[in-house]
């Protein structure tokens, strides 16, 4: 069975998504399934060329942070692959092939470089969605990222059913201007990170593992307390070694811009 990575570009444009998929096609020949809306017909005619598939999905681009787990979810279903990558698209590229990491888990979670008390958005994501104790239940906890989760075809199904059933029955509880005006609060875009830290952390799925920020595979850039490249614009980690994906790097741009530039030409990217 093929792998898969598993993305949403809903309502991007190849720009912000380019370097995702030439830096992934680099290393990785296997298939890619982008989550994209019905109007999104040049970003799809664009990715063509990159041997790439698509879920068209109806949604507020607004809300797709929290209701792609859902379509995800459902494509799979009809679906069978040996291990899947969920992976945000638009702050994301890749320095190797993310299925080469000898994994330890049938689910596999990759960690900040803070606890959760220490991160005034994750905590208001727990505290607004769970209340105040379950945050003092999990404040202690190293928040890791929801944006890259990689796992076994079965598992990450238990996974997306787990945090849809979160996003469906525990609601963030929106300010009241939004609550008034029945509109999207800006503040709770990106709370499936607090469902996803609640499910894990509360042990509601078993045959997790998690790997270190400094060490890992994986790195998630906008806490990550060293930034070093080697002699080919590589972000490795503490042992030297090449991460083998890159997350969040346009929080930390003082610092990417140069080695992402480089990338870039190197990859024929304008």
């Amino acid at each position: 069975m093929k792998n898969l990575v598993l993305s949403a570009a809903f309502g991007l444009d190849l720009v912000q998504v380019e370097l995702f998929v030439k830096s992934l096609r680099k290393y990785y020949s296997d298939d890619i399934y982008f989550l994209i809306g019905p109007s999104d017909i040049i970003l799809k005619e664009k990715l063509k060329p990159y041997n790439c598939n698509f879920i068209i999905a109806e949604a507020n681009k607004k809300e797709i942070s929290t209701k792609r787990f859902k379509f995800f979810l459902d494509f799979l279903k009809e679906k069978k692959f040996n291990k899947i990558f969920c992976v945000d698209s638009r702050d994301v590229y890749f320095q190797s092939n993310p299925f080469d990491h000898e994994y330890k888990g049938e689910i596999n979670f990759f960690l900040e470089d803070k606890k959760i008390k220490d991160c005034p958005i994750n905590s208001k994501w727990i505290i607004r969605s769970y209340g105040n104790k379950i945050y003092n239940d999990l404040s202690d906890e190293i928040i890791f990222c929801a944006g890259t989760v990689l796992g076994t075809n079965d598992k990450m199904i238990e996974y997306l059913s787990l945090i849809t059933k979160q996003i469906s029955e525990v609601k963030y509880k929106k300010r009241l201007k939004f609550l008034l005006t029945f509109r999207p609060d800006k503040e709770g875009r990106g709370v499936d990170q607090g469902h996803a830290n609640y499910l894990v952390r509360k042990k509601l799925i078993t045959g997790c593992s998690f790997y270190p920020n400094s060490e890992g595979p994986v790195a998630t850039v906008f806490y990550l307390e060293k930034v070093i490249f080697d002699d080919q614009s590589r972000l490795i980690n503490k042992y030297g070694k090449p991460y083998s994906v890159v997350h969040q790097y346009d929080k930390r741009w003082s610092e990417f811009s140069s080695a992402v530039g480089k990338i870039k030409e190197n990859l024929n990217i304008a």
